[in-house]
């Protein structure tokens, strides 16, 4: 089963735990998932399956947004609502005004450090191990971009936003240094994300929704790319056309296929210019990504098809 799908994660479930169960629903063992989501989280989780996970490799930098509240006045462990509160409460005297001016400081290329309870890796150690064994971690600021930072709205101790950032930005990270910024301890309270690269919650489906579907996608009977949506908004399954639309696309003819499919180079003049081109069979079916190597000459750097076998 090669196709990517996109879920709408529920909270409580890791990216891991969403990834079993399709194995699970679908019956395919080959499954990735393109950007890890907290179990606090929900939304957008693209997952590759069968040969289409050899795409993920395009997807590491992807931007992503989001949509969330940030509680003010305790900080957490954790930097988020699970987490162990830290200290007493403060009372919140905010103006809407007051964290919009301290959010727009946020914005563009900054130094981060990332959450204590987070999977990055100290002398090969995930910081959250440490952090598990009140041991001490010792995580450096690295360099993220936030691309939009809004507060939209404040009720309360509470202030939803709307964020668009560079892969690699804890967003846990820039509510607790928001509460720092104002002198007041604060933590994330929600987040969704709405859309990583290219996909976005339109084009989701909710696990339980998925389930029902176990018996057209394990039959074999209905090609997947036939399967819609329940709310008939689009296919389950994404029509290859809509990945990683930043890259051209050819419909190359048999000849050039048969060469990419076997590994060697190709000429595609009309791509002079670019450094990635998709390459298809046809207009559906994408069999592979070739990549300029000198003028006009292209070698595949990832092969999903398979070379036809003539009797």
């Amino acid at each position: 089963m090669d196709g990517v799908l996109v879920v709408d994660k529920p909270a409580g479930m890791t990216s891991h735990d969403v990834v079993h169960r399709v194995r699970q629903i679908t019956g395919e063992r080959s499954v990735g998932h393109l950007g890890t989501l907290d179990p606090m989280a929900t939304g957008v989780l693209p997952l590759v399956l069968g040969r289409m996970t050899r795409l993920a490799q395009f997807y590491t930098g992807a931007e992503k947004s989001y949509d969330g509240e940030i509680c003010f006045g305790f900080a957490t462990d954790t930097y988020d609502a699970v987490g162990t509160p830290i200290g007493s409460r403060s009372a919140v005297k905010l103006s809407l005004q007051e964290i919009q001016a301290a959010a727009a400081e946020f914005v563009g290329i900054i130094e981060q450090i990332p959450p204590p309870f987070s999977a990055k890796k100290i002398a090969g150690v995930p910081a959250y191990k440490l952090a598990r064994r009140k041991q001490p971690v010792g995580l450096k600021p690295v360099k993220v971009e936030i691309k939009e930072f809004a507060i939209l709205g404040l009720k309360r101790d509470r202030a939803a936003f709307r964020a668009r950032v560079a892969s690699g930005t804890y967003l846990r990270s820039v509510a607790h240094e928001l509460g720092q910024k104002l002198r007041l301890g604060a933590h994330l309270a929600s987040l969704r994300r709405t859309a990583v690269g290219e996909f976005n919650l339109e084009m989701s489906i909710g696990l339980d929704r998925l389930q029902d579907l176990e018996g057209k996608l394990r039959d074999g009977q209905c090609p997947i790319t036939d399967i819609m949506l329940n709310d008939g908004k689009g296919p389950l399954f994404l029509h290859s056309r809509l990945l990683l639309p930043q890259f051209p696309s050819v419909s190359a003819p048999a000849e050039t296929l048969a060469k990419l499919l076997h590994g060697n180079a190709v000429n595609l003049p009309e791509y002079s210019s670019a450094r990635l081109v998709k390459v298809f069979r046809g207009q559906a079916e994408l069999l592979g990504i070739a990549q300029r190597i000198a003028g006009t000459l292209f070698h595949p750097k990832v092969v999903l098809g398979i070379p036809e076998v003539k009797n």
